[in-house]
């Protein structure tokens, strides 16, 4: 079996980009939106071999992979992991759209 490869759908993209620029430009420095990266990154990482660490979801394909104060939705078949979208789970649940 192939790596499975890490694909972040454009709206993980541009949650993630949202979220970063914040940390930014609140802090008037990139160092922690550095930090969260690359423990977004670091986490992600450790779904190529354990995918299924994510918590279940109620979308039965969909999991969720905890990192700080935030969820990473995916999906994962043999070839690829698929990153829905970047949830900080302190924000309203009945907003959340995962895909």
């Amino acid at each position: 079996m192939g790596k499975r490869k890490i694909i972040w759908s454009s709206k993980a993209n541009r949650k993630l980009v949202e979220v970063l620029e914040y940390y930014a430009q609140r802090n008037k420095s990139k160092k922690y939106s550095i930090k969260l990266y690359n423990r977004f990154r670091s986490e992600l990482l450790s779904l190529i071999k354990q995918p299924e660490i994510g918590m279940k979801t109620e979308i039965e394909s969909v999991r969720g992979l905890i990192v700080a104060d935030y969820i990473l939705f995916y999906e994962f078949d043999k070839e690829r992991i698929v990153v829905h979208t970047l949830w900080d789970s302190r924000q309203n649940p009945e907003e959340l759209k995962i895909k």
